[in-house]
């Protein structure tokens, strides 16, 4: 097990080194933590080292380069939010990224899970290494500063789980603040948490590509914290899209304390929220239904 730990931080340091000065390799030997924030063990990384993530292509305001992403390889329009957002479009390995510099949170993320991609996923350590993404103007993002010191406490709340991460790049990656909101802590490590894993056992028995899309809702007299002023969700999202049987669910949760309700269909979903997010794709049933 020792010996597996000094893989993974030499790994790290590669990637997240290359092209800047490297630190020393104690910085990315983390030992094993639970889903929960620690913020004793919570580190970053430089704003080189963290643009050193990402291809050329994920450096580029669009979604071209991650259209495979999204549910028939049609990604979402920048038209499915207001302008005054301010959206702009986010690839990574793994996730793709509606993000709104007016919030400074991301406003839906959207992941491709699938069994082989949980299978390796189970063998990446969480790296807890948050950093600002670089891509984003400094005047349109969130600062670690932001979330620390706050009162009530809030959480850097992962919308791509960390454990959806089936490669040390793409565990980097989610710990971009592009990928969280300020989330209730009991939220995030207990009732949130249930609702990933639940989603990760449906995907890995399921016959082939699993879409999700997971998000903050802003009610009125939402909450912000931090200089930047970034927004508190009133409200998450969770819409679950299962390609093969043309299924679709969706949480919708208090950002609070609270208990997981019975997933709702999607028709209740886009009422719920307004977001029509699969467009003009079939949906054929609901979770327990056809």
């Amino acid at each position: 097990m020792y010996l597996r730990k000094i893989a993974v931080g030499l790994s790290a340091l590669v990637l997240l080194s290359s092209g800047a000065q490297a630190r020393g390799l104690m910085d990315f030997i983390k030992l094993p933590t639970q889903h929960q924030e620690s913020t004793s063990r919570s580190g970053s990384i430089s704003q080189a080292a963290a643009l050193d993530l990402y291809s050329n292509k994920q450096k580029q305001a669009s979604f071209d380069g991650c259209a495979d992403l999204f549910p028939a390889a049609k990604p979402l329009s920048m038209a499915t939010v207001s302008a005054t957002m301010k959206p702009l479009a986010l690839c990574s390995d793994n996730f793709a990224v509606l993000y709104s510099q007016t919030s400074k949170t991301p406003l839906i993320v959207v992941e491709r899970l699938n069994a082989a991609q949980l299978q390796d996923a189970k063998g990446e350590e969480r790296t807890n290494q948050f950093y600002p993404d670089p891509r984003i103007p400094k005047s349109g993002r969130a600062e670690l500063s932001d979330y620390r010191s706050q009162h009530p406490a809030v959480d850097r709340g992962h919308q791509s789980p960390a454990a959806d991460a089936p490669n040390p790049n793409a565990m980097a990656q989610s710990f971009a603040l592009s990928n969280m909101v300020p989330q209730d802590p009991t939220n995030n490590r207990k009732i949130w948490s249930k609702v990933e894993s639940d989603v990760r056992k449906f995907a890995q028995r399921a016959n082939g590509d699993v879409y999700v899309f997971t998000g903050p809702l802003f009610d009125s007299g939402h909450a912000t914290v931090g200089d930047n002023k970034v927004w508190v969700p009133t409200r998450l999202f969770k819409l679950v899209y299962d390609a093969s049987s043309k299924r679709a669910w969706a949480y919708v949760l208090p950002n609070a304390e609270t208990r997981i309700e019975r997933p709702m269909d999607y028709d209740a979903f886009v009422k719920s929220t307004g977001l029509n997010l699969l467009g003009n794709l079939p949906v054929s049933g609901s979770v327990g239904r056809t």
